[in-house]
């Protein structure tokens, strides 16, 4: 018998605004609920130095299940690199995830690259999930581009207050 395959996906979005706006936004878990359409809360569970455990939770799914687990991320701000990982990965065996971020002429590139394994007993296998994550992670980053350079746009608009 085989081993069981590691899904693997690699996405990213071109946002029109500043790499810095990006990075603050994007890494302010406490915020996540507000950047994220499918995130109901994240709470910090603890924080050391460029690392912090948290526990988000999902808006109920289409079968009224709330999903929710604790995730660990480690920024690296001189390098633009997040890594993270699901400390309770649930129907996961595992599921790491980096974030990187570079700067290109018309604003700020965003990836996402996610590794992770379906467990045997899970309700969906790692090729369904790995198709699940790739539509869901176009969804989402859409509405994160939309939301920053909407951010962005009032951050650099003229001040018509006289």
């Amino acid at each position: 018998m085989s081993a069981p395959t590691v899904g693997h996906v690699d996405n990213s979005v071109l946002i029109n605004a500043d790499l810095d706006l990006v990075w603050a936004e994007t890494n302010d878990v406490e915020r996540w609920p507000e950047l994220f359409t499918e995130y109901a809360s994240a709470e910090i569970i603890h924080r050391d130095r460029d690392t912090v455990r948290f526990r988000l939770t999902m808006h109920p799914d289409e079968n009224g299940q709330v999903w929710s687990w604790v995730s660990e991320r480690t920024v690296d701000p001189e390098h633009k690199r997040v890594v993270a990982r699901r400390v309770e990965p649930g129907p996961f065996e595992f599921m790491n995830i980096e974030w990187a971020y570079s700067p290109e002429r018309e604003g700020t590139r965003m990836r996402w690259v996610q590794d992770f394994r379906m467990r045997p007993e899970a309700p969906i296998d790692t090729a369904a999930m790995t198709e699940r994550i790739n539509a869901n992670t176009a969804v989402q980053m859409d509405v994160i581009r939309t939301k920053l350079e909407r951010l962005a746009a009032e951050r650099h608009a003229p001040n018509h207050d006289v």
